[in-house]
This record gives structure tokens, C-alpha cells and sequence, in this order.
């Protein structure tokens, strides 16, 4: 129950945070919900007016049984369905069960206790008429047919003139049918002098009924989350954690019937009413403390991926790093972009030493910024949730960790998966007469997790949501724990980055800075400290493994073709970019057709381009001298090395033009894009 604990720690310091309205945490004894019908009254229980409501979602009493309803009769204790809140709706031929019996019945215990209010009164007068229905449907609010019957859909040709009811568009369908009685009604009371009349705003109106819920009573006993004895227990425990119509809970206990759980507790119905449940007794304030804090940390900061849902939070309040973001979104904002650079980083950027150090000195800052404001012994905590079933949700994954081992891991992270990765931005033209200007950019980052999935498995994630939910739980441990990068993955993104026909070239391009970076990570981290690498996030001239210049040959001469092809005007893959697949699997027997395929595009270079052509076959001579000659000549496939020379030297080129081809870069530049 430690995560209930730090919860409920949070909902207690949440209160204490300077919010606005909009983002305060919702109070205990209460729920949220979508409305759908706003019923307008006097002080004296009048009806005046109705509208509805169009993606409307308001906080309202409940019950605790009510709170996590997902069938049966448990009214709310003010505003509820059409089936509860109208004693006409049977009168109508409501498919719905009539629940106005227990509805006002509960209604009435709150308005004559010590603790009623005037705008619960005046409801209570209200809907003791049984006009609900009646009123609703004379204000075009509600619709019925000939037989008087509330319709299931809308029969007539909509237009213009005659436009669909929006009662129509605002509940849901079930079979191509809505159900009228589903509709929410939330209550407006106008009171002479009274600022504010939505009973869903009223802060006394919410603090009556936490007063009169709190005396209501129960079975006490001791909440093995605060430590305390002699508290009202939990029987019922809070749902709609994710959004509002999510039914799914985290505790649950309804084992009267099915017995999932038989063997292990004796509990029937009436030992449950006189002594309460055998299992771990948590207290009804703070199970519901703990849901309202969960819940508005999801909708406030939780990366969802389909049902399931990740967030990090700190029990302060205070602001710390995305564990689930890229290093290039983490700076976005930062100050220390603002700042000018250091004196050694004034001039351009030398791509052959400078890219990683200034990367890391930026990071650096950036993590030391947070370390400032956070306490080292600070506790931050991440949490993963999930439902295999509509009704019961699980928790996948849960760290509490120190502010500083938080950020060490993050920092580690960062550091050690960066790479230089295509991202397209946004440049707003200082022209405000033009449009922006969308341009891409290679700026060193990590990727994020679903950037990673993405690379690694493509298409198949749309229509496989289970790999997609199972690779985000396997790469959170890498990131927050410090783990190992799985193997496969960085295969499959290393496989998926080598065969380039198969997609669209910006996104092969993505999927290459991708592989690039899992590559790097992996081996940084491998468990075997005498297979670890550690690779420069630029050109290793120096470096002469036969991955690494295996891919230096292969940018040569993908380059010296892509030259050629740019000065003809000719817009078409090269021979290198054809048979990286095939290169990847069999260099040298690969290398023999593209080096064969590259002597034409030589000698249309001879004239037009010789000092470019002369550097290209210095590097040729270079690269292949440098080679062992069984390294050479064998076809054993190659790793993922072979994709980091390649994007190096390519990314060399991209960043220095003063190579006697300044003339001709943009058009190299466009066939290369």
C-alpha cells in the first residue's frame, strides 16, 4: 500500500498549492462526470428553464457506493441520470430501470439533517413533483413519438432549417440507438443575492455534503494506510481514475458471487455488514484522497497510450524532468538555450569533435538546474496502469526513488541513448505577411519510448495494441531503473533502419537517428564489460573495425552518386540506397555491384566536379586501405555499427560545405532530402 500512502501524501500537499479553480483537486466525497441536461430553478423548487450541455464535465456529491457504480441502483445525492432524478420517466417508456424512489429518498435524509442546504432544498421540492420528464420534453429538451413514447433516434430528414436535437449528439449510441434516460442532470438554482447558482460550483453546497456524508457512519476499524485505528472503512473503493466513463477500479472486492477469490476469505454479506471485510481495511477518506490525487495527476501530466497510463510525480509539488521525453523537448524551453555559449563553443561547430561535449555540457546544466530545486532525499514516484478487463485495472509498474537517484538515472539515460535525430520544426517568418517556414533539423537527443517502437516495429504497432503497451513497460526500466536496452529491440530498429525501399524516406531517416541511438545505448550498458563500446556521436577516422568502415564505404558512395544524379537533374534512388538491405546482409559481395555501379557517375564527375571527385576517392582509398584483408573480403552480415559511420559521415558532409562543391549543395542537398 505504499503507493496509497504517497497518494494520499500528495492530496494533502496538493490542497496546499496556489491552483486555479480549473485545476484544484477535486474534494472527497464527490466525482466527476459529463453532463448532459442543465435544469434551471427558483429557490422555491420552480421549474424556469433547461438547456443542454455540450462536453460538460462537472463535479458532483456522491456516495461511496455511488462513486464506483457500474450497475445496479446507487443514486448520486444531487445531480444523476434521467432514470433517477425524474419520477415521470416510467410515464414515458424509460428502457431504463426507475431508480426516483431510492433517488429521493437519499435526497430527503440530506435535507433534513444538520447539515442540509438551501440549494438541495429547493431541488428536493422540485423533483418530488415527478415533472422532470414532463417539463423537459415541453422545453424541447426531451423527445417523444406519437405513442408518447421517448425516442431511441431521430426520425426526420435533418437540414438546415430543421437541425438535429442536440440531445441526439450529446449521449451516446448503443446500436445505432440513444437511450434519453442516460442523460445527466445537473441543477441550477437562481436565489435573490446568490452570486453563484451552478450547484456543481457552490463550495458550501459541496462542504454540506462532505459534512453529512462524513456522519453518515460505517464500520470502523483500522486503515492500514494511515496507521490509524477507529476509522470509518472503505467497502466501495472510487473508479474513473483514467477519464470520465473509465469503470475499471484498483481495489475491488464483490466476491459474493463467482468467488475469484474463494479459499482464502470466509466473508459473506452479513459478517461484511457487522464486522466488516477480513481483507485489509483502508479508510473512506483515505481511499478517496488518494483516487482524487491519482486521478488528477493523470489528467494534469500522464502519457496515455491507448488504456494504459504512466505518471511521475514528486509528493511537493515541484517540477522535475519528464522521465518519458526526449532530451530535445526537455531543452526546448530551457534557460540554458538562452544563454550565450561558452567561449570554446562561440565559433561554428566542429562535427567531428564538438557535437557530443557540447551535448553533454548541456545536459549537465540542465539536470543541475532540477538538482537545485530539489531536496536530495526528495522521493518522486512513477506509476503504470492498466486494465485487461473493463472492470479491474492493475498497477504495472511502480518506483519510488530519491530526487538525486532520479535524476542520476535520467541523466544516464540521456547521455548514453543521444543521438543526432530528424526532427521537423516550425520557424515562425518574421514576415508576418508569410507563412512559417517548416524545416528539419539534427539536433542530439534521445528518442522517446514511442519514437522507439515506431522505429523498431512500424505498422504493425496500429493494429497490434499489445506490442505497443508491452514495448512501453519494457522500455521504462531502461530509462528509470537504469536497465538493459532488450536486444531485440535494437535489432528490429537496426534491421527496420538498413532497409530503406520499404518506407518513405523521412521516415527512414527518423528510423536511422533511432537505431543509431538504441546501437550506441546498448553496447554502452552491455553486461559484459569486455564487449562494451563506446562510440563518438561523429566521424572516428581513427576507428577501423570492419562495421564501421564497411559503412563509410557505403555514404561514399551513395554521395558520389547522389552528386552526380543532383547535377543531372535526375530525381531517383541511388544504386547504394537500392541495396542497403542486401549490403547489410553481404558486404562484399554487395560492395563489388555498387562500387562497379558508381564508375559512371565518376567520370560524368571527371569534368564538372573533379576536386569534389578527387576528395571522394581519397576517402575511397582511405577507408579501404584501412581495412584488414580478411576483413575485407568477408560477407559475414554486418551490426548495427555500420549504420553509425554511415550517419556520421553523411552528417559530416551535411555540416561542412567548404569542400569544393559549394555551387551545387543545394541541388546535392534537395536529391539527398
Amino acid at each position: 500500500m505504499s503507493w496509497m500512502t504517497k497518494l494520499y501524501e500528495t492530496y494533502e500537499a496538493g490542497m496546499a498549492l496556489d491552483l486555479s479553480e480549473e485545476e484544484n483537486l477535486m474534494p472527497i466525497s464527490h466525482t466527476m462526470q459529463n453532463a448532459h441536461i442543465n435544469i434551471v430553478i427558483d429557490g422555491d423548487g420552480n421549474f424556469k428553464r433547461a438547456s443542454v450541455l455540450e462536453k460538460t464535465q462537472i463535479v458532483l456529491p456522491a456516495t461511496e457506493r455511488s462513486a464506483g457504480r457500474s450497475s445496479g441502483e446507487a443514486p448520486h445525492p444531487l445531480a444523476d441520470k434521467i432514470q433517477y432524478v425524474a419520477g415521470d420517466y416510467s410515464e414515458y417508456g424509460g428502457k431504463k430501470n426507475p431508480y426516483f424512489e431510492g433517488y429521493q429518498s437519499q435526497l430527503e435524509n440530506w435535507c433534513a439533517s444538520s447539515f442540509t442546504h438551501t440549494k438541495a432544498k429547493a431541488v428536493y421540492k422540485y423533483i418530488s413533483k415527478k415533472r422532470v420528464a414532463t417539463d423537459l420534453i415541453n422545453e424541447h429538451i426531451l423527445f417523444i413519438d406519437d405513442q408518447e413514447i421517448l425516442r431511441g433516434n431521430w426520425p426526420f430528414e435533418v437540414t438546415k432549417e430543421n437541425p438535429l436535437p442536440l440531445i441526439f449528439k450529446v449521449l451516446p449510441k448503443t446500436k445505432g440507438e440513444i437511450e434519453q434516460g442516460s442523460a445527466l442532470v445537473c441543477w441550477t438554482v437562481e436565489i435573490p443575492g446568490d452570486i453563484n447558482s451552478k450547484t456543481w460550483l457552490d463550495d458550501s453546497l459541496q462542504q454540506s455534503w462532505i459534512n453529512h456524508d462524513s456522519s453518515s457512519g460505517g464500520i470502523e476499524g483500522l486503515c492500514f494506510v494511515s496507521g490509524k485505528e477507529q476509522q470509518v472503512l472503505a467497502v466501495n473503493h472510487p473508479a474513473k481514475l483514467r477519464h470520465t466513463g473509465d469503470k475499471a477500479k484498483l481495489i475491488s472486492a464483490n466476491d459474493m458471487s463467482g468467488f475469484t477469490f474463494k479459499g482464502r476469505f470466509t466473508d459473506t454479506k452479513e459478517t461484511l455488514k457487522t464486522n466488516g471485510s477480513q481483507a485489509v481495511g483502508i479508510g473512506i477518506e483515505v481511499t478517496q484522497k488518494a483516487h482524487n490525487a491519482l486521478r488528477w495527476l493523470i489528467s494534469r501530466q500522464g502519457y496515455r497510450n491507448g488504456d494504459q497510463v504512466y505518471v511521475a510525480w514528486a509528493v511537493s509539488g515541484h517540477k522535475f524532468p519528464d522521465p518519458l521525453t526526449s532530451s530535445h523537448d526537455l531543452f526546448a524551453n530551457a534557460q540554458i538555450f538562452q544563454e550565450p555559449l561558452k567561449e570554446e563553443y562561440n565559433s561554428k561547430l566542429d562535427h567531428t569533435i564538438d557535437l557530443g561535449g557540447y551535448f553533454a555540457i548541456q545536459l549537465k546544466k540542465y539536470m543541475a538546474g532540477y538538482r537545485a530545486k530539489l531536496e536530495p532525499n526528495e522521493q518522486i514516484m512513477i506509476m503504470g496502469l492498466d486494465s485487461a478487463t473493463p472492470g479491474r485495472m492493475g498497477i504495472i509498474y511502480y518506483r519510488e526513488l530519491l530526487a538525486s537517484e532520479f535524476l542520476d538515472r535520467l541523466h544516464e539515460w540521456h547521455q548514453q541513448f543521444s543521438w543526432p535525430q530528424r526532427i521537423t520544426k516550425e520557424f515562425v517568418n518574421s514576415d508576418s505577411k508569410k507563412k512559417s517556414v517548416k524545416k528539419v533539423i539534427w539536433p542530439v537527443s534521445s528518442p522517446i519510448p514511442w519514437i522507439i517502437a515506431e522505429a523498431a516495429y512500424g505498422a504493425v504497432l496500429k493494429s497490434n495494441k499489445t506490442l505497443k503497451k508491452s514495448l512501453l513497460e519494457r522500455l521504462l526500466p531502461c530509462v528509470v531503473d537504469g536497465q538493459q536496452l532488450p536486444k531485440d529491440i535494437m535489432l528490429s530498429a537496426v534491421r527496420r533502419a538498413s532497409n530503406r525501399n520499404s518506407i518513405e524516406n523521412w521516415e527512414w531517416q527518423r528510423n536511422l537517428g533511432v537505431a543509431c541511438a538504441l546501437f550506441k545505448g546498448y553496447y554502452l550498458r552491455h553486461p559484459d564489460k569486455i564487449k562494451r563500446r563506446e562510440y563518438a556521436m561523429a566521424l572516428e577516422e581513427k576507428r577501423t573495425t570492419r562495421d564501421y568502415l564497411y559503412g563509410r564505404l557505403l555514404a561514399i558512395a551513395e554521395k558520389i552518386e547522389a552528386v552526380a544524379l543532383g547535377i543531372g537533374g535526375e530525381n531517383r534512388p541511388t544504386t547504394a540506397a537500392r541495396l542497403m538491405q542486401r549490403f547489410a546482409d553481404r558486404p562484399f559481395s554487395t560492395w563489388r555491384n555498387i562500387e562497379l555501379g558508381v564508375q559512371p557517375y565518376m567520370q560524368r564527375l571527371q569534368i564538372s566536379r573533379t576536386g569534389f571527385l578527387v576528395n571522394r576517392k581519397k576517402e575511397l582509398d582511405f577507408v579501404q586501405n584501412a581495412f584488414l584483408a580478411d576483413d575485407y573480403t568477408s560477407d559475414k552480415p554486418l551490426s548495427g555499427e555500420f549504420l553509425l559511420s554511415y550517419h556520421c559521415q553523411i552528417q559530416y558532409w551535411r555540416n561542412n560545405k567548404s569542400d569544393n562543391n559549394k555551387d551545387q549543395s543545394n541541388k546535392e542537398n534537395n536529391h539527398e532530402s
